[in-house]
């Protein structure tokens, strides 16, 4: 549906930190309306399945913000998150480790189960 997207004007550049304190912070507030009304809609919500990268800045960075604000409003529920790992075979930037690393701590911290997806 056209108003369950969520967009904004730039990216987080491979940078954890921009994706989750800066330009993600800007969006997480946006997207946790959508959540919240799909939610509503629920009958019976059991939980949340994310998908995202944990090697750039949005789906590392954003992602596990999103994933702290949504386990924060919804603390019963559910959370599944399918997380790719990055790969040095097909990597492009060298900060996509870094950027994993980051994301690993907010995983278990915030995720019920994480299946982690080789990117090979």
């Amino acid at each position: 549906r056209p108003d369950n997207f969520v967009f904004g004007q730039s990216g987080a550049g491979n940078n954890w930190a921009k994706g989750h304190y800066t330009e993600g912070a800007e969006l997480v507030d946006q997207v946790l309306d959508v959540v919240r009304r799909e939610a509503e809609g629920c009958d019976c919500l059991q939980g949340f399945q994310i998908t995202h990268s944990l090697g750039g800045g949005t789906g590392a960075g954003m992602g596990t913000l999103l994933i702290s604000k949504i386990r924060e409003e919804f603390p019963d529920r559910m959370m599944a998150t399918f997380s790719v790992v990055p790969s040095p075979k097909v990597s492009d930037t060298v900060v996509e480790p870094y950027n994993a690393t980051l994301s690993v701590h907010q995983l278990v911290e915030n995720s019920d189960e994480t299946f982690c997806i080789d990117n090979e």
